[in-house]
């Protein structure tokens, strides 16, 4: 069971008649010994949290009868209890606890833990210790069974160890030691050393690889709320050395060897209640993975908005950047990256299929630079904040007092939906990642420009889009406020996403890019507006690409800049991604994403003056067809001059 979910411990006390079941009990409540005789089985007795139990857990105590008679009682309560006091207190009796009462806890299918319990102490033999006891008696048998958590030795009648005992059956299951250490193997379980790997990992504040005096101080208060003597850190380092063939005096700190091997040394001296503080202070639940609470906080989306990092959420992936850029040479290399994604099941897979670090912003060694590792957070919060959220607890966001993790984020307006009258031209939106496609015909130099976009130097070799290809990168707007652009061409899967309405809900703007120097590119963009009318709601904006080349005549319906002329928008934007000025259409594009009213088609209403509609594009394909054939009527002379489209 779950320490989280737990609110009470049920002990169970086992053993054979005689052995001091009832006494012990008596001894912990009444807190002396009862020499009278006493009823055979005690009733249940519950201890509340204010009488110190560990967890401030409730305690129920439950006494039990071995007799043929009250064996379905016995059964049903080992079957419901959390742990089992197994109680012996002769040679017969413990002899027993091997032949018998393990095989039987197995035979019923019970897996808790068992503490055994070697009771009237008093009477044993002066020449047996306590030492002698647990090397002759405890712990074969403790090797022998790995259901037995610890052992003790107690006496009812000197009160000796009596709430000790108790203390260590409740321990067992609020700081149980099986998911952390292999008692045959004396090692910590791999669960546990990945877990004490990311503790180490975070308290490690300067990433050096050792805990310094400082970062051991800070570690001791965030895990038990006080400070740390200089004589302690002594003995901690002391005890390291003894344990292993640590040579000096560790001036320079605790590395993770060392700290795993202190950890090790816990359990090993049954301190692993030490061990499980400090993982529980790390959000680690009892299956060592950490808390879904922890790692999905509540944070819902309302329809239409969006996620993105909060001043916190940004100030966190700054410093994370900053502390692991070791080289200081303004980008995190391969080995600096799995630093940083050590703590973490590895660098998210939504990065992968995105191809990071080359969707964002490299420097000349193709190492991500802090620009493009905010920009790359930005858009993973974008697309799916739950990811983000993931991470900032795999790395150790603090959040403020109660506060979780979701206070990195924050929530933006609501878009507003594509249905009715569409946005004023005025309208502006508050959002700082906005989302672009790019759509055009082969060979119209998307590509281009999202190489353009992340400042790759220009290539003329023409390799085609299969997969859908993402760029993300900040974008200054005029006045100085900085936006994340996200462009993403799609490669193959165009169709299947112009026929997915949540996918263009999705986006900001569509930008239809054609090549101005080939008479076939433009065609595509118009016949993908006939098709899919549904682009005819999402702002837009066209731009001319190959601007450095002859421009030369289209072969379509209706030239370029007459076809948005008759639906009001703004005419192509030429670029080259040649020219330096090429940075300039990025800045075009995220400034009609905030606008989304300059993107859309508009028609005179008598009543209201200007009003932005979506206008389907076979009309306006209709409305300027006409006008077209009399511009190039004009232009080339007459039907017979030969060179018209």
């Amino acid at each position: 069971m779950l320490q989280s979910i737990m609110s009470t411990v049920r002990i169970c006390i086992v053993g054979d008649e005689g052995v001091g079941k009832s006494s012990i009990l008596t001894s912990l409540v009444k807190d002396t010994f009862i020499t009278s005789p006493l009823q055979p089985t005690l009733p249940p007795i519950t201890l509340p949290p204010t009488l110190g139990t560990p967890e401030n857990v409730t305690t129920t105590i439950v006494d039990t009868s071995s007799l043929p008679q009250s064996r379905d009682a016995l059964r049903k309560e080992v079957r419901k209890c959390n742990v089992i006091l197994l109680v012996y207190s002769d040679h017969y009796s413990y002899e027993r606890v091997a032949l018998y009462w393990m095989p039987y806890f197995r035979s019923l299918g019970v897996n808790v833990p068992v503490v055994l319990c070697a009771s009237k102490s008093d009477l044993a033999s002066a020449n047996s210790s306590t030492a002698q006891i647990v090397e002759e008696e405890m712990l074969p048998v403790m090797a022998e069974f790995k259901e037995i958590d610890s052992c003790i030795r107690v006496s009812a009648r000197e009160h000796f160890n009596i709430n000790e005992c108790f203390w260590l059956a409740q321990k067992a299951v609020t700081h149980p030691i099986a998911p952390i250490y292999d008692a045959k193997e004396n090692a910590l379980k791999p669960a546990a050393v990945e877990a004490l790997k990311r503790v180490f990992y975070l308290s490690d504040q300067d990433q050096d690889g050792v805990l310094n005096d400082a970062e051991l101080h800070d570690f001791q208060r965030k895990c038990f709320e006080k400070d740390i003597s200089a004589d302690d850190l002594t003995n901690i380092k002391r005890t390291i050395q003894r344990w292993s063939s640590v040579s000096g005096e560790l001036e320079h700190g605790v590395d993770l060897d060392s700290f795993l091997l202190l950890h090790r040394i816990f359990a090993e001296k049954g301190r692993h209640e030490t061990i499980w503080i400090i993982l529980r202070k790390f959000n680690y639940a009892d299956s060592l993975s950490l808390k879904d609470t922890f790692l999905h906080p509540k944070f819902d989306i309302p329809p239409f908005a969006s996620a993105e990092l909060s001043p916190a959420g940004y100030r966190f992936f700054v410093d994370l950047f900053i502390t692991h850029d070791a080289d200081n040479d303004g980008g995190l290399s391969d080995t600096e990256l799995a630093t940083l994604f050590a703590p973490t099941p590895g660098v998210p897979t939504s990065w992968t299929d995105s191809n990071f670090p080359h969707c964002t912003v490299t420097n000349t060694s193709g190492f991500v630079t802090l620009q493009g590792w905010l920009a790359q957070w930005s858009m993973t919060t974008f697309e799916d904040p739950k990811v983000t959220l993931e991470y900032l607890a795999y790395l150790g966001f603090e959040a403020l007092p109660g506060k979780t993790s979701a206070s990195a984020l924050k929530l933006t307006k609501p878009r507003r939906r594509r249905s009715g009258n569409s946005p004023c031209r005025t309208e502006t939106v508050d959002r700082t990642v906005l989302f672009c496609y790019l759509l055009g015909a082969p060979g119209s130099g998307k590509s281009t420009l999202l190489n353009a976009f992340l400042n790759r130097p220009f290539s003329p070799t023409y390799n085609p889009t299969i997969k859908p290809r993402t760029a993300v990168n900040s974008v200054e707007l005029p006045g100085g406020k900085q936006i994340h652009l996200i462009l993403s061409e799609l490669g193959e899967l165009e169709p299947a996403v112009l026929e997915n309405p949540q996918k263009l809900e999705s986006c900001d703007l569509i930008a239809y890019c054609y090549d101005s120097s080939d008479p076939d590119s433009f065609a595509h963009v118009s016949s993908l507006r006939s098709k899919y009318s549904v682009l005819t709601s999402v702002p837009s904006i066209f731009i001319a690409t190959k601007a450095d080349q002859d421009r030369v005549v289209q072969r379509a319906e209706v030239q370029p800049d007459a076809y948005c002329e008759a639906l009001a928008m703004s005419k192509p934007l030429h670029v080259s991604a040649q020219w330096k000025s090429i940075g300039e259409v990025f800045v075009q594009v995220a400034e009609f994403s905030t606008m989304p009213g300059m993107g859309m088609p508009k028609v005179e209403d008598e009543d209201d003056g200007l009003q932005w509609v979506g206008l389907m594009a076979g009309v306006g394909v209709a409305v300027v067809g006409v006008a077209a054939g009399v511009v190039m009527w004009k232009k080339f002379g007459g039907p017979g001059s030969g060179s018209g489209t």
